[in-house]
């Protein structure tokens, strides 16, 4: 199996696993088991457990703002893409296994021990809210306006993961339309 192969399965388990079952509670063997990549292999690709930590931090990223770019991208009308950011959200919360924001649960877990998992959930974050900082200056709104629809994502999100609902990304949509109303 070449490097490549190798690394994408690692990731592909790591990701389950993590997002799952948390990160701290996965040891690499779990992840050896689980993708078919050898220990000695996957210590080669990721010289340490943070490594790979990082590794699916950095993909889910790309994945994850890249679903929610596309559904956003199907709508023309700028409030129409802000509130699509909730309806995906929504969606996104009914899916079978959904357990809240996986890097909000990573900081959780590692934030406080791992810069480099802190930068990666800093990096997502920051990715997030400027995506939203630009839905809210193409619809020609406050500047302080993607701060707050961030915050109103933010939010469903942790209440979602902890709630196990759908409803909160229901609830932060209106709030979110009540910030598109102006006089």
């Amino acid at each position: 199996m070449d490097s490549e192969v190798a690394r994408e399965r690692a990731l592909d388990a790591a990701e389950r696993l993590f997002y799952a079952r948390g990160v701290q509670s996965v040891g690499m063997d779990d992840v050896r088991g689980a993708s078919g990549v050898s220990l000695k292999r996957l210590y080669q690709l990721f010289p340490a457990k943070e490594q790979l930590v990082e590794a699916y931090l950095q993909r889910r990223d790309v994945r994850w703002r890249g679903r929610l770019a596309q559904y956003v991208d199907r709508h023309e009308e700028p409030d129409a893409r802000i509130l699509a950011v909730f309806d995906w959200l929504g969606q996104w919360f009914e899916e079978p296994d959904f357990r809240g924001c996986a890097w909000i649960n990573a900081y959780g877990e590692l934030g406080a021990v791992s810069p480099r998992v802190a930068d990666q959930v800093r990096a997502h974050k920051r990715g997030f809210r400027e995506f939203l900082d630009g839905l809210a200056d193409d619809a020609r709104l406050p500047a302080a306006t993607g701060g707050q629809l961030f915050l109103l994502a933010e939010g469903a999100m942790v209440t979602a993961g902890i709630t196990g609902s759908p409803q909160p990304a229901l609830e932060a949509r209106e709030a979110a339309r009540s910030l598109l109303r102006t006089d």
